[in-house]
């Protein structure tokens, strides 16, 4: 009696998605096994434990093989020895490059360097990610904005053209490496409510309107350096605040315009202009005054957040007064439209690109 026996023979690479967290993780082939068997898989599959052991090492050493592929995406796609369908092939490359929230928040706007790379054992230690998931995401950082800090033309499209990422994916980088070029600080207290993705709105919001690129698609690093002529500009400001005339009557605009409209008016007309301690429209436009010095520009978000945010200064009336997001928006959306009413004022358009993008961040950083 003869048998007949089906054989399919495939090469096909295999990719297991739990198995490739638990890479990713950082844990090792013991611990990711471990793992495997408290979450059931030896019941859900009927495997033996040494089964499993093997099949773990298996993947992990596929993991190990591909991962200077996924150091440049594209030669994963173009490499012959593992065949692998392009979804997955997409799932592997944004999987490997993807960060963890409290990894991101630790070290955005730090240099990109050795010295910051000796501070991830803390960092493990203080957000619970292995030590080896953390060098991971570091060097995913840093490998990112080498390749691009030297290319023409927009930040996120260099990336997603050069790493293949994601949409999404792409522009979280390039507000990273737009942090880390510009070495902004976020990592005071004050400022540790501020979630990644509050900063990585006001990066984009930068990069479109206060860099370099901004004005001139042509300039080399467009979308990595702050327009550092927009920035001297901004002292002209200035007379918004020093001019009598020209400050009473932006004020007498603001009100007019906001009457009846604005639940907290009483004390936003209170805090417009000295002598009121909290004088609105003198904090915004010191924010600007203060961008012509490096250091300054390195405490943006603290300048918002500790002096304009939350300080005297913009913030702490809003709060005091218990000003709704709503009403804020209603203020800042008159405060800078009415600057173009203003006869004496000859920097509208300066006025425009400082004020669009500063009037989106405070109303991304508020929190009412």
């Amino acid at each position: 009696m003869t048998s007949e026996l089906d054989i399919f023979v495939g090469n096909t690479t295999l990719i297991d998605e739990e198995v490739y967290r638990l890479w990713l993780d950082g844990y090792s082939v013991s611990d990711a096994v471990a793992l495997r068997v408290r979450a059931g898989i030896l019941e859900q599959t009927g495997a033996t434990a040494a089964v499993l052991q093997s099949d773990t090492m298996d993947h992990y050493r596929t993991f190990h093989m591909l991962e200077r592929l996924l150091h440049a995406p594209p030669k994963l796609l173009h490499q012959l020895v593992f065949q692998i369908p392009p979804s997955r092939q997409a799932l592997l490359i944004e999987r490997y490059y993807a960060f963890d929230e409290a990894f991101v928040r630790e070290v955005l706007g730090k240099k990109l360097s050795k010295g910051t790379k000796k501070d991830l054992d803390d960092i493990s230690a203080k957000t619970g990610i292995t030590l080896k998931s953390c060098r991971r995401q570091f060097d995913n950082f840093k490998r990112v904005f080498k390749v691009v800090e030297e290319m023409r033309g927009s930040l996120a499209d260099n990336i997603q053209q050069h790493f293949l990422f994601s949409d999404r994916l792409a522009r979280d980088y390039a507000a990273i490496v737009f942090f880390a070029n510009n070495r902004f600080e976020t990592a005071k207290k004050k400022l540790q409510y501020l979630s990644f993705g509050d900063f990585a709105f006001c990066a984009e919001l930068m990069i479109q309107n206060w860099t370099l690129g901004a004005v001139d698609s042509q300039v080399d690093d467009m979308d990595m350096d702050l327009d550092k002529e927009f920035l001297q500009d901004l002292k002209e400001l200035k007379v918004l605040v020093a001019d009598k005339d020209l400050l009473d009557l932006h004020k007498s605009l603001v009100c007019t315009a906001l009457r009846g409209k604005l639940g907290v008016f009483s004390e936003m007309e209170a805090n417009f202009k000295p002598p009121a301690p909290q004088n609105l429209s003198r904090g915004l436009v010191n924010v600007a005054a203060k961008l012509t010095h490096n250091k300054d520009v390195r405490d943006l978000f603290v300048d918002l957040v500790e002096k304009v945010h939350l300080g005297p200064q913009f913030v702490e009336p809003c709060r005091s007064d218990h000003w709704p997001l709503g009403d804020v928006r209603l203020f800042l959306n008159q405060y800078s439209v009415t600057v173009h009413s203003l006869d004496g004022f000859r920097h509208q358009a300066l006025w425009d690109r400082y004020m669009d993008t500063l009037r989106g961040c405070l109303l991304r950083l508020y929190h009412d």
